[in-house]
């Protein structure tokens, strides 16, 4: 039999590893892929950012919005819903803006750090918005970062700022959600829709039935948004949720008082390990 008449070896046949019979091995891959290049990059533990895909940086929010100026029909209907869009993100880029500088104070303060490894390497989405500030922060101040991308069929990109050799792409939400918690010590969360907000009540769910049992400073970025956003404390007043689960989140709205936050509860609970 020559050689190229011989049958696919089974870890070589796309047909069958993109087969409903192939998704359990599909799924481990994404996790020791994954593993595989942690452990190759040395990193040890993360700090990951959530927030919205949306978000433009000021600059670019206010270079859109004089574009949006420029059109030539500004009586119609549709010129009208650009301009709001474009007041609303000039508005909302400061969320942008100030992700990054935390992510690059965060990446020069962990660049100091003792021991083996890379220390509390920022990670995000991978993608636009905030998940683009924050690897642009630690991109400025000198470090790598992590970028797990998931395929869905809008807005979603790995951006400029994530190094190859941690950018991801994953299939399954799942797996993308294990590797965020997995490696994580701290959780900052901006402003964000559905995709935000679903990973944010994830991990507080985790949390709050000890199915994650490592100490995780979970920051709330902009207490007015996410208080308009959600009632945290109608939840307790309902009852269905307990006085002391809220204990699980902290409100930070600046810059300082979320690096005060994270970096204190890091050196607490994690530095001598």
């Amino acid at each position: 039999m020559s050689e190229d008449s011989r049958p696919k070896k089974a870890y070589n046949n796309l047909e069958f590893l993109n087969s409903p019979e192939g998704r359990t091995i599909r799924i481990l891959s994404e996790f020791y892929e994954p593993q595989a290049r942690f452990r190759t990059e040395k990193i040890k533990d993360t700090i990951v950012f959530f927030g919205s895909a949306r978000l433009l940086s000021g600059k670019d929010a206010l270079a859109n919005l004089e574009k949006v100026k420029e059109s030539e029909d500004k009586s119609s209907e549709e010129y009208a819903s650009k301009l709001k869009k474009a007041e609303k993100l000039v508005a909302m880029s400061h969320y942008y803006d100030e992700a990054e500088i935390l992510a690059e104070r965060l990446t020069k303060w962990s660049a100091t750090l003792p021991g083996n490894g890379k220390r509390l390497t920022i990670c995000s989405g991978g993608g636009p918005g905030v998940m683009e500030a924050a690897n642009k922060g630690a991109f400025q101040a000198g470090g790598k970062s992590i970028g797990l991308n998931i395929s869905i069929p809008f807005e979603q990109f790995v951006n400029t700022y994530v190094p190859s050799e941690l950018a991801f792409e994953f299939h399954y939400f799942f797996m993308r959600k294990f590797w965020f918690i997995y490696l994580a010590k701290a959780l900052i969360v901006f402003p964000g829709g559905f995709g935000t907000m679903d990973e944010m009540m994830e991990i507080l769910t985790l949390i709050q039935t000890h199915k994650v049992k490592k100490h995780i400073k979970v920051i709330i970025y902009d207490s007015n948004y996410w208080k308009k956003v959600i009632n945290f404390d109608a939840l307790v007043e309902a009852g269905m949720v307990s006085p002391e689960d809220l204990n699980i989140i902290e409100f930070c709205d600046t810059i300082d008082e979320a690096f005060e936050k994270i970096t204190t509860s890091f050196e607490d609970n994690f530095l001598h390990e």
